[in-house]
């Protein structure tokens, strides 16, 4: 499909700064035969007993790193951990950089350039390692928020407690699984004393979500891999609320696509641990989940191709252009949906 059909107007002043306080107060459009305008708090109300909302615990690591190579400044956002202090990472200005140039990002936290790769990608390996290499990320790391959020060059302390989901545990996230953000204790427990359990998958979030479509068709396009794991208890639990009539809900895109690729052609759910580059556009025939709650997502992205897949393209932009009129707030610190798929929208 062309990209240019996933495009659709949005006034830069839509799109959200800071989350909503509380989260659970947050927006929400219900989007099936109709549109509902509602609150996150509402969802308690909104699902049935016997379902289970699948949520991202991963953990956002402070990936975004500013530096010094000589008297330049760099500033690069890690992706891929490769093991032994080598990381992937997208460097501004990468056609500066060469093979064996030194960036000190800190006091004892330095790294050398590697390998160049394409669209700004390069290695870069780091003087330290393992707990060493942790605790320096820690110090003098920052948020990597997406680009569309403005802050100032050193970063905003109030993002590290914002842009992390209650669930987070895991580390290796370098985007928030934004859907996530909306939840709160206090709206957990209304899902549960509703019937509505609680399932964790991990997938790692890269930095290629925030990488824009530069090609003219979806068949051009290259999905950066991520990587996830759907351990044999999540599978299991999974499978049995299918068997009992329960609905798969999927906290976000990357759950979505984490169970998507984890998932048979026979409709099971089974354990994975691995790389998953997997790209939903329309026309793709979705086996393991049932309903998705996700946030408003950038026009020609890949995110809105997937809700376009999942819902129907001319359904979303529907939605999309009700939530504009509605001045309803997007992208990552913004509001959010609860969308049914188009088998089950009549």
């Amino acid at each position: 499909m062309r990209v240019d059909e996933f495009d659709f107007p949005l006034p830069r002043h839509l799109v959200a700064e800071r989350p909503c306080e509380p989260r659970d107060a947050a927006r929400l459009l219900v989007i099936g035969d109709t549109l509902e305008d509602r609150v996150v708090a509402d969802l308690p109300r909104l699902l049935r007993a016997g379902d289970v909302m699948v949520f991202n615990d991963t953990r956002v690591i402070p990936a975004r790193l500013v530096g010094l190579r000589g008297a330049a400044r760099i500033e690069v956002t890690l992706h891929r951990d490769q093991g032994g202090g080598h990381w992937r990472a997208f460097a501004k200005g990468a056609r500066r950089l060469a093979p064996g140039d030194r960036i000190v990002f800190g006091e004892g936290f330095a790294a050398h350039v590697l390998t160049k790769h394409t669209e700004g990608d390069v290695t870069l390996g780091f003087d330290l390692a393992g707990a060493g290499f942790r605790a320096a990320l820690e110090r003098f790391g920052h948020v990597p928020l997406p680009p569309y959020i403005k802050r100032p060059a050193q970063g905003d302390p109030r993002d590290r407690r914002d842009y992390q989901t209650m669930f987070a545990r895991s580390d290796g996230a370098v985007a928030a699984p934004t859907a996530g953000l909306h939840f709160t204790p206090r709206l957990v427990a209304a899902l549960e004393a509703a019937g509505i359990e609680a399932v964790m998958v991990t997938l790692h979030v890269g930095a290629g979500t925030f990488l824009p479509v530069k090609a003219a068709d979806t068949a051009d396009h290259h999905m950066h891999a991520e990587h996830g794991i759907v351990t044999a208890a999540a599978a299991d639990r999974l499978n049995a609320v299918r068997a009992q009539g329960g609905r798969i809900v999927a906290a976000g895109t990357t759950s979505l696509r984490l169970l998507e690729s984890a998932v048979g052609a026979d409709g099971r759910i089974a354990p994975f641990a691995g790389e998953t580059s997997l790209f939903i556009t329309p026309g793709y025939r979705f086996r393991a989940v049932d309903r998705l709650f996700t946030n408003f997502h950038l026009p020609r992205s890949t995110l809105f191709m997937l809700v376009a897949a999942f819902a129907g393209l001319e359904r979303m932009k529907r939605a999309y252009a009700h939530a504009v009129d509605a001045n309803y707030r997007f992208f990552s610190y913004g509001d959010a949906c609860l969308i049914a798929p188009a088998r089950a929208a009549s």
